[in-house]
């Protein structure tokens, strides 16, 4: 496949809420290297991406992710979908601060606002727990206050991150959701193989995070590259989305290269015999 080939939109498409996105997306949280970042946000988009995630809280001494998009991308093409999350924070110094508070959350979202550029956000998320540690207890009022900002309009959409399926119950119980975003890949499927199916069922997309970093190379993995002539990682990913058809994934980096072989990898199709030579792992 030819870079001149390669598109996002080979991944086929979902919806979140009222807006349409390709399934191979873009994570924002390794672009630290501002003097690579632009390059590769604006060849993302050339790609066909049009889902990327970001947060204010994805930020070097230097300048945050978001403030990188915001250079890159603005004016911001009208098909683009930027996701955010809040509920995570951290200081100056990049120490993680205790979640945040319901009254907190409003300050959260409007500084995406301010460093995105954006009157309102496509997508928020709430983060729940601490660091990759599953969240646990209510999420009811914050998901709440978070509700509230919606209906103000300065939220499009909400989903919910690092969470369970009793949370995605609570959530939709107060406002819907678009999107469940948990850590999730071959290495890493704790119990969310069933978590990927139900929330296919209620239309809700599955966005793992970490699909490719978590867990340790694997022999299976490189017999299933080899015989399709492509990388470990892009296997990975193309497992990800052979997970259903709700995945939606968002593989970051820094590097041109690796930017278009992730995308490329949203056209790799596995046999039913590549995926249960994977499937034990």
């Amino acid at each position: 496949m030819t870079t001149e080939t390669i598109s996002a939109s080979a991944a086929g498409t979902w919806r979140l809420g009222d807006r349409t996105v390709n399934r191979m997306g873009f994570g924002a949280m390794r672009l630290m290297d501002r003097e690579h970042a632009v390059d590769v946000l604006r060849r993302a988009v050339e790609l066909g991406v049009n889902h990327i995630d970001t947060a204010a809280f994805y930020f070097s001494a230097r300048q945050s992710a978001n403030e990188l998009i915001n250079r890159a991308l603005r004016p911001y093409p009208e098909d683009l979908v930027l996701v955010t999350k809040v509920g995570a924070h951290r200081d100056t110094s990049g120490e993680w601060l205790p979640q945040a508070t319901p009254e907190q959350l409003r300050g959260q979202v409007e500084e995406n606002l301010r460093q995105l550029g954006r009157d309102h956000i496509d997508v928020v998320n709430l983060r729940i727990g601490m660091n990759l540690d599953r969240g646990t207890g209510s999420l009811a009022d914050r998901f709440g206050a978070l509700a509230e900002l919606r209906e103000e309009g300065l939220i499009r959409h909400l989903g919910i991150s690092n969470v369970s399926p009793e949370h995605l119950a609570e959530a939709t119980a107060i406002a819907p959701v678009v999107c469940v975003q948990n850590q999730y890949g071959l290495h890493a499927r704790r119990e969310d193989d069933e978590f990927v199916r139900s929330c296919a069922e209620q239309d809700v997309a599955f966005v793992p995070f970490f699909a490719v970093t978590s867990g340790q190379p694997d022999d299976r993995v490189a017999e299933v590259a080899a015989k399709h002539g492509v990388t470990a990682a892009q296997v990975l990913l193309a497992w990800t989305l052979h997970r259903g058809p709700n995945v939606l994934a968002i593989p970051g980096t820094g590097d041109l290269g690796h930017l278009e072989e992730n995308v490329a990898a949203g056209a790799l199709r596995l046999s039913e015999e590549d995926l249960a030579r994977l499937d034990p792992i």
